[in-house]
């Protein structure tokens, strides 16, 4: 198997957790009906662009796709960490705007299968970001 192979099935990994993480918050969403919180609208504003440019960086071959990956996942990462502290309890959530309207971040119809959303998501993040920080190191002289 050639380095490059190994660069693309990493990349490829990375995409597809992006791509079921997208369809998961959107069957969350439209199928079970649970509202998304404000956090959660932040969240999928990360991760449903890493669906899209890791796909596009895969097809055209792009290089850099595992950069755009690993920016985009440690920023709705980051966003994803405040949500899960809110909703455990470590973070007040009096300074969040989760407290202007739509339905609590720290509520209980913020789970599905009895896991935290936030914590999904901030698993699908992590395992985005170690794949395209792989590819990314694979790619180095």
């Amino acid at each position: 198997m050639s380095e490059n192979t190994t660069v693309d099935t990493k990349l490829l990994l990375a995409w597809l957790v992006s791509l079921t993480a997208t369809f998961g918050a959107l069957f969350i969403g439209e199928v079970l009906g649970q509202e998304p919180c404000v956090l959660c609208w932040y969240q999928r504003s990360f991760m449903f662009p890493l669906s899209v440019i890791l796909g596009v960086g895969i097809w055209l071959g792009d290089p850099r796709v595992g950069i755009y990956g690993a920016v985009l996942a440690m920023l709705g990462g980051g966003i994803a960490l405040w949500h899960l502290g809110l909703y455990w309890g470590l973070i007040p959530e009096a300074p969040t705007p989760c407290s202007a309207t739509g339905p609590s971040c720290s509520g209980e119809e913020q789970q599905v299968l009895g896991l935290p959303i936030a914590l999904m998501s901030l698993i699908a993040f992590a395992l985005i970001l170690a794949f395209s920080i792989s590819s990314i190191r694979d790619q180095e002289p």
